[in-house]
């Protein structure tokens, strides 16, 4: 089933959450939500003093239309992706409902 929109979820490095935000208005996102998260991963963890030290990154959620949601993909990849600083992932899960925003995409006021 197609969707009318898809929510982009983009994981980086703390710091880069700008980077991903700049790389998706190029393509026609209005907006995003930052969310600080740690990794998990076991080989990212890094000890000092005896500690583990967990690299902090950040999550950018972007609700975009379907139809856009490919550009803003390849955005990402191009300007956040593994081989980049901000080494990171992007993906995106269908919306089935959604509220409080017009046909355009932008917030209702």
């Amino acid at each position: 089933m197609e969707t009318k929109y898809e929510t982009i979820l983009c994981i980086v490095n703390a710091g880069f959450s700008d980077a991903v935000m700049d790389a998706a208005r190029e393509h026609g996102a209005s907006g995003g939500t930052v969310i600080h998260a740690r990794g998990t991963a076991a080989q990212e963890a890094q000890k000092l003093f005896n500690i583990s030290i967990q690299p902090e990154k950040e999550i950018v959620m972007i609700l975009v239309p379907s139809k856009i949601k490919d550009d803003i993909l390849h955005s990402l990849y191009q300007a956040v992706g593994l081989k980049t600083p901000g080494q990171g992932i992007a993906f995106s899960i269908p919306v089935t409902n959604v509220v409080g925003i017009n046909e355009e995409g932008q917030n209702k006021k």
